[in-house]
Parts: C-alpha cells; structure tokens; sequence
C-alpha cells in the first residue's frame, strides 16, 4: 500500500552514453503527477518500439543520481533467461484507447 504504481506512455527515449550498464533516457507521460524521467536498462528494445508504449512504473521512489541524470519513476519489468528485461504492460493491447495515463495499480 506505501508504493505508489502508475500506469504510464513513453513519450520520448533518448540515449544514455554516460550510464555504466547500456541503458535509455525515457520520458514518460504519469498523467496528473506530470511527465517523468526514468533510466532503465532495456536497450534490448529499440527506441520506435518503445515511443507510445504503456508502462508500469512505481512514482514514489526517491529521485537517484545516475552518472549526471536525475531518474524520477522506476519502469517496471522482468528479466528473461537470457537477462533480457521485458517490461511490464497491461495485457490488453486496447488498455492504451481507455485507460488514463497516471492511473493507480492495485
């Protein structure tokens, strides 16, 4: 119940040469709490992928330093055998047509 996890969309992924592990700076869209910035290493989806994409993201973390950027929210996924991370995302594809940006998971 004390973390808060939103739904959120990436609106924009941008490179992040300075980050000791290979990772992207992704803003992303948290509705009422406003537009986030988040490092995440999931440089095993190309940016096009990830623009529009429907995230899970705890928003009430501490904001961290990482080498100079400020990451706010924390994406949400898992990673596979290979130690690939795959995110997590609401399972309907249609989720994106009526669920708000922001909206508070259970």
């Amino acid at each position: 119940a004390k973390v808060d996890i939103r739904l959120g969309r990436i609106l924009e992924v941008l490179p992040f040469p300075k980050a000791r592990n290979p990772s992207w700076k992704l803003r992303i869209d948290l509705g009422d709490l406003g537009e986030k910035w988040s490092s995440a290493q999931i440089t095993n989806y190309a940016p096009d992928e990830l623009i529009g994409t429907l995230v899970v993201c705890v928003a009430n973390f501490a904001p961290r330093n990482i080498a100079g950027f400020l990451s706010e929210v924390l994406v949400l996924g898992v990673a596979d055998s290979a130690g690939k991370v795959i995110l997590l995302s609401p399972r309907s594809p249609q989720a994106g047509n009526f669920l708000p940006n922001g909206a508070k998971i259970y």
